[in-house]
């Protein structure tokens, strides 16, 4: 089995809120993650799912370090992220990138497609100025697109050539591992399935570990080698990517997996679809004990108590769900 190359241990991101104008005092915390430990192998792509505001994206700024870790352990090849200097981060940049939502926002609209490309290459000294055309030209044809649009400004680009050129600079330094924040929910069906199938070819031909965040569980169990199930800043289940989809045994999985629509008019028509109570409880005051039993149909009078460990529930698998073995 290849090495685990990125490795998150009981990693927790907290945002305090404060009142008061001129004397702050802090009241309470925002628990965006709590308590999340993961871990990722080389090569491996990795689905992270889950509803709104569940904090999956702010994980992937933790794993990157663009939001600080409040407590926890976030390990690339053994270095922990969370205390390293800013020299060690610098080198590890390298090493850790991310694609962004909205390829738009994420480039900068002054510069041409040429200059972003070129800044992280020349910045991390992977070549001289004399040979930064060459590199710019291999990026562009690597991601489908004609070298000689790089001279163009990311308005001139369609949204799915704006998420190729994003991808291109996720990958200009040779990455090992690259964080795709829901890189497809902005695009039509046809450009994302253009792009889903270039990541999987980059995967291949590059030996990449990908962390891949979306919404739809199609197009994660289509890209996904393991999927993980995120709830209110915790994993609730993880697993091999058809295994969680086809089986999904805690119920929050089996509430997200009964809304993927079926392309079959008769099959569609018997399904039984899980319409979950309520809303998502706020991540400022989270429930007692398992943070699904105010909205689970299975939840008992234990759920209010005890907080579920991930327990393994088959091979590669784990829930956590103090009802496993009684819901089957």
């Amino acid at each position: 089995m290849p090495e685990n190359i990125l490795e998150l241990r009981e990693v927790r991101t907290h945002f305090p809120i404060h009142t008061g104008f001129l004397v702050k005092k802090h009241t309470g915390s925002v628990k965006a993650v709590d308590g999340v430990t993961l871990s990722v192998r080389q090569g491996e792509v990795l689905g992270l799912v889950g509803e709104s505001g569940c904090g999956k994206s702010t994980l992937a700024r933790t794993i990157l370090q663009l939001v600080p870790t409040t407590g926890g352990t976030v390990s690339l090849n053994g270095l922990n992220l969370a205390t390293a200097s800013r020299t060690e981060l610098l080198l590890c940049r390298r090493d850790l990138q991310m694609i962004f939502q909205d390829p738009y926002a994420s480039l900068n609209p002054r510069m041409t497609v040429h200059a972003a490309l070129s800044e992280p290459l020349l910045v991390h000294g992977i070549c001289t100025r004399a040979e930064v055309q060459g590199h710019v030209d291999e990026l562009m044809r690597l991601v489908g697109l004609a070298p000689r649009f790089a001279r163009k400004y990311p308005h001139e680009f369609s949204g799915g050539q704006r998420q190729r050129i994003a991808i291109a600079r996720a990958l200009a330094l040779k990455p090992k591992v690259v964080v795709a924040d829901e890189p497809v929910s902005a695009l039509d069906v046809s450009i994302q399935a253009q792009i889903l199938n270039l990541l999987s070819q980059l995967c291949r031909e590059m030996n990449l570990t990908l962390i891949f965040i979306a919404h739809d569980l199609s197009v994660v169990r289509h890209i996904s080698d393991r999927v993980a199930v995120m709830y209110l800043g915790k994993i609730v289940e993880l697993g091999p990517a058809a295994q969680v989809i086809d089986n999904p045994r805690h119920p929050y999985t089996r509430a997200l997996v009964s809304a993927i629509p079926v392309p079959d008019p008769a099959v569609e028509r018997n399904r039984q679809r899980i319409v979950l109570a309520g809303d998502p409880p706020s991540p400022i005051d989270p429930p007692s004990g398992c943070a699904f039993h105010p909205r689970c149909p299975h939840a008992i009078e234990r759920c209010k108590a005890a907080v579920p460990a991930l327990v393994p529930c088959g091979a590669s698998r784990e829930a956590a769900c103090i009802r496993l073995d009684e819901l089957g």
